[in-house]
């Protein structure tokens, strides 16, 4: 706060204990009561961080805590998903498209000659 903010700060104060002042004894009696009741009733709340604040205090959680059964089957199966997606993903026929595809294209022979019915036994004799 600069000095203009305490300046305020100071007036408002002024002015609220003149006010205060100005009121009668069972005026501030009631007041008085009814901050206490209040005051009672009120309880401190924690309220959640939405920030990476909660990182540290669930990194503490995390290592006190024992590892349990439960804890491990779940890092297990999520591991086991992961290896099995990358697995599927590697060993799709899309791949062995794309090879065909890129042997083609970089090959020698332009592509109607692997259409054409005699290429495949012009192989085969050749290849004797």
């Amino acid at each position: 706060m600069n000095q203009q903010d305490h300046e305020l700060a100071g007036k408002i104060v002024q002015h609220l204990n003149y006010g205060a002042e100005l009121l009668d004894e069972g005026t501030r009696k009631r007041l008085l009561a009814a901050r206490k009741v209040a005051l009672s009733h009120y309880r401190e709340r924690p309220e959640p961080v939405w920030g990476m604040a909660w990182a540290g205090h669930a990194a503490v959680r995390f290592g006190e805590r024992r590892f349990d059964v439960r804890l491990l089957i779940t890092v297990a199966a999520l591991a086991a998903a992961l290896i099995g997606v990358i697995y599927w993903q590697t060993r799709s026929p899309a791949n062995d498209i794309a090879e065909i595809d890129l042997g083609l294209l970089t090959d020698d022979l332009p592509i109607n000659a692997y259409l054409d019915g005699g290429f495949d036994s012009w192989l085969k004799r050749s290849s004797r």
